[in-house]
């Protein structure tokens, strides 16, 4: 379950628009803004649903796993937040109702069961912190351009540390839209909901995650019954 949860920690942070947005003519933004217009934007985000890409590069072997599918993710006001990874390659579903996790592989007719609390326990900790909406960029993590700060597009580029690294999570690379972090500081308010344009998660095993999104619908009302999960006849359970 390690790449899931390199997976999640990325996700959560990383769930935006989906597009490449162009070059703005604008001056430069200073660091603290562009982290501003993220973590405001963030504070606004009620539901995601999207198609997404996976790319993961497994350093001790060499090899390149590649997954895609749909996800949906919902935070209640009053609730745990709730997520669902619908994967059309290779066919499997990862569901949560904010309280347990099932991991559902159709082809072993196997389901893993789990509660989040034990899934991120301990080091994996600041996954569960952003799900629940009571993370904060600037409070988790040291913040900085990466080496490139623009890319060829424009989009801002920063490294994130986390103040306490762990085994699935020791950086994140998030591309952020130059576009919507001028239209924020223009317009004195968030017009662009996580407009991320990629995010890459680094393990502290070399390990990479690149997480794409395309057709994201933001804030339309997902039904919390889409995060409930009917262990089909047949199907073995297991659980930690």
């Amino acid at each position: 379950m390690k790449w899931f949860y390199c997976l999640v920690a990325g996700l959560v942070l990383s769930m935006g628009s989906g597009q490449v947005f162009a070059a703005s003519p604008a001056q430069p933004a200073a660091l603290k803004d562009v982290v501003a217009a993220l973590e405001k934007a963030y504070a606004t985000l009620q539901d995601v649903q999207a198609d997404f890409s996976q790319v993961t590069r497994i350093a001790s072997i060499n090899k390149e796993q590649r997954g895609s599918g749909e996800v949906l993710l919902k935070r209640p006001a009053s609730a745990a937040a709730m997520f669902r990874f619908d994967y059309s390659k290779p066919k499997q579903q990862i569901i949560s109702n904010g309280r347990q996790v099932w991991f559902y592989i159709p082809e072993n007719r196997q389901v893993m069961v789990s509660s989040v609390a034990d899934m991120f326990k301990g080091g994996n900790s600041i996954a569960l912190s952003y799900l629940t909406g009571l993370g904060h960029v600037s409070r988790d993590f040291t913040v900085t351009f990466a080496r490139e700060e623009r890319d060829k597009n424009g989009n801002y580029q920063l490294e994130l540390v986390p103040r306490k690294p762990t085994p699935v999570l020791a950086r994140l690379r998030l591309t952020v839209s130059a576009q919507a972090v001028d239209r924020f500081l223009r317009e004195g308010a968030v017009q662009d909901i996580f407009p991320i344009v990629s995010s890459v998660v680094f393990d502290a095993s070399g390990n990479e995650t690149r997480i794409d999104y395309h057709r994201s619908r933001v804030n339309k009302g997902i039904n919390s019954a889409r995060f409930s999960f009917k262990v089909p006849a047949g199907v073995e359970v297991i659980k930690p």
